[in-house]
């Protein structure tokens, strides 16, 4: 499997969709091409519209962008949270296992009620 190159920053006045995507692609180190095959998308049109989607030209429906999710292993909800913070909260919330997140739902608890 090809690994996507370095590209430049990712532009804060992309939609958030686009960008969501794109930082999470790089992450990943997956091809825009990769990335659609393995979400679904036709092979010959996979890397143009994943391109699409990282330009913010277009965004995909709840089905396509659920596909992208599982490929990319995070939640639907990453795509769409609305601060930075939050958003790499709900990626890394989803990589712990079930003890963790425990321990982590209780720390948070305990800090917003001032504990």
């Amino acid at each position: 499997m090809p690994r996507a190159k370095p590209d430049s920053p990712i532009d804060p006045a992309l939609p958030l969709f686009a960008r969501r995507l794109k930082a999470a692609r790089l992450r990943s180190g997956i091809s825009q091409e990769n990335l659609g095959v393995e979400a679904g998308v036709d092979e010959f049109s996979a890397s143009a519209r994943i391109n699409q989607y990282e330009r913010g030209k277009h965004t995909p429906d709840v089905l396509t962008a659920t596909n992208l999710a599982k490929v990319l292993d995070i939640p639907l909800a990453y795509f769409w949270a609305v601060g930075d913070d939050e958003a790499d909260l709900i990626r890394l919330f989803h990589k712990l296992g079930i003890k963790q997140r425990k321990q982590v739902l209780l720390l948070l608890e305990e800090l917003t009620e001032g504990k």
